[in-house]
């Protein structure tokens, strides 16, 4: 995708910056996530903060928004020392953030969510009607009286956006806000950046994706260790030397060595599946087959039914035909998620924090809640010193920055808990390896560490779905490529031999209206003419 680039002009501010950080500091028990950090940010300036996953930059901005209260250091808000001691202050002086890992109550509705971070004057008056009118002109359509829990990851990315934009907000801080988006999406944010740039607002963002960044920014800092290591205006830079400012040496690129397709170990056939809750998407006649030794892709805009797909070929929800899913030969449409993965199905879920680790518990139990089989347990009872070994050596072997065995999970950084629960269900040698947005939130070096473990389970034999809405990284790793629309499957077709312009009009669902889906056409009356 090729993005409109911001005009290369120097930011210029005639009262000095609108917000100044010098010295700031903050240490944990096992790492100094920000150490005498310096930043300021101009009025109607686009800032990107870079650098990789663990390199402080969430830390960073949730001391500016109030989260996290630093050691040491200085904070200058339009020229004034301040002490932002919580959200609430933050957001009485302006400052707006959107995060990576969401902040909203899923049993609440999007208008009751976004209700609790509004003042009263703009809690008030018909709030349902100015999100809708909000989502709408920034193209992020939302439903105010849709429940959270029922949301997709995208979705909800949405819901976070537009809580900000509510808020009229002179510094936006923006963690990853279009990991979840769709192209089309993403150019639209972007002219919704632009424009708040324009009229003066400031914009930190952060993102994984140098040609965001490149398009986007007018000026750049660069973290490393927790420690600024450089700045530089990323319209000047290419995404490459961008990247070695970030990781230090050139990025790896995939090596695919050439496997032998073998059996089919994922058949899906004639899936069908009403949603769950009113706002879900419904499965209508679903056809793949993934084979032995190659990665199918699928691509598609959020909340057109991967959740409701993922769940129904992980076991998380049944359907009445056991052959609507085979896995390894064994119809399994009646099997729940333990007994599919005894049949060798490892599975990455889209959400990391819940549903992909518990939060408050260790990496080493993390581990054990998957991976339990390869001997970490005997006659009923859980060796401990193999369970930490376990994670121990998942740390090693896929470079997850953590304090060890007994960290925390939530104490990772996003990008850094992915990579351990990849490589959790990558070390448990599966048949089949299922992943929903293998690297939303991770940075380049990561993200291109975990393509290529995917890829090498691809040429060890290994059957490989991957669930994406980053089309570059389909296309990279992918030997065929389906898309989704409206709960419904358009054929999968060889990578080589189509581009993102038409899986972008398939996203769209022209397969749909052309009355051609899973292989199938069908007549205006409905009637399958094979």
């Amino acid at each position: 995708m090729t993005l409109p680039r911001t005009p290369v002009s120097d930011t210029v501010s005639d009262t000095g910056p609108r917000l100044a950080l010098s010295g700031i500091t903050k240490a944990y028990p096992s790492v100094v996530a920000n150490d005498a950090i310096d930043l300021d940010v101009a009025a109607g300036e686009i800032h990107a903060v870079l650098g990789e996953n663990g390199a402080g930059k969430s830390t960073l901005m949730k001391v500016i928004y109030g989260v996290v209260k630093p050691d040491a250091g200085t904070i200058l808000w339009e020229g004034k020392p301040v002490s932002i001691a919580n959200p609430a202050r933050a957001r009485r002086l302006g400052i707006g953030m959107v995060f990576q890992h969401f902040s909203l109550f899923e049993t609440l509705t999007v208008a009751e969510n976004i209700a609790l971070s509004l003042d009263r004057e703009r809690a008030g008056g018909d709030l349902p009607a100015r999100i809708r009118e909000v989502s709408a002109r920034y193209g992020l359509p939302l439903d105010p009286d849709r429940h959270v829990l029922s949301m997709s990851v995208g979705e909800r990315q949405r819901v976070e956006i537009v809580r900000c934009l509510l808020q009229d907000p002179r510094l936006l801080i923006m963690d990853e806000p279009t990991s979840v988006l769709t192209p089309q999406a993403v150019e639209k944010l972007f002219e919704t950046l632009r424009r708040l740039s324009d009229e003066g607002c400031s914009i930190l963002y952060i993102s994984h994706k140098l040609d965001e960044i490149r398009a986007l920014c007018t000026r750049a800092t660069v973290l490393r260790g927790g420690k600024v290591t450089g700045a530089c205006d990323p319209r000047r830079e290419s995404s490459a030397s961008l990247a070695r400012m970030m990781i230090g040496g050139d990025l790896p690129r995939p090596q695919h060595r050439a496997a032998k397709l073998g059996e089919a170990r994922l058949v899906v056939d004639g899936l069908t599946l009403a949603a769950d809750d009113p706002f879900g998407t419904s499965l209508s006649d679903l056809h793949l087959t993934v084979h032995a030794g190659e990665i199918v892709g699928i691509a598609g805009v959020s909340g057109n039914g991967q959740k409701e797909l993922m769940a129904a070929l992980s076991g998380e929800r049944t359907v009445d035909s056991p052959g609507a899913v085979r896995l390894m030969g064994t119809p399994a449409g009646r099997l729940d998620a333990e007994e599919r993965r005894a049949l060798g199905l490892a599975f990455v879920p889209e959400e990391r924090l819940g549903r992909g680790a518990v939060p408050e518990m260790s990496l080493a139990e993390n581990a054990l809640l998957t991976a339990h089989r390869q001997d970490l347990v005997r006659n009923g009872f859980v060796r401990t010193d193999a369970v930490r070994g376990f994670a121990a050596e998942t740390i090693a072997q896929f470079n997850v920055k953590a304090g060890g065995p007994d960290a925390a999970a939530r104490s990772l950084s996003g990008g850094n808990l992915q990579k351990f629960i990849v490589g959790r269900e990558i070390r448990q040698a599966p048949k089949l390896m299922i992943a929903a947005q293998p690297t939303w939130g991770v940075d380049v070096g990561a993200a291109a560490q975990i393509r290529q473990a995917l890829i090498d389970l691809r040429d060890a034999g290994v059957a490989v779905l991957v669930v994406s809405e980053e089309l570059d990284e389909l296309f990279e790793i992918c030997d065929r490529l389906a898309v989704i629309a409206q709960g419904r499957l358009a054929d999968a077709r060889p990578t080589r031999d189509t581009n993102a312009e038409e899986i972008g009009l398939l996203m769209a669902g022209s397969f749909i209206a052309a009355g051609t889906e899973s292989g199938r056409r069908l007549s205006p009356a409905g009637a399958v003419d094979v």
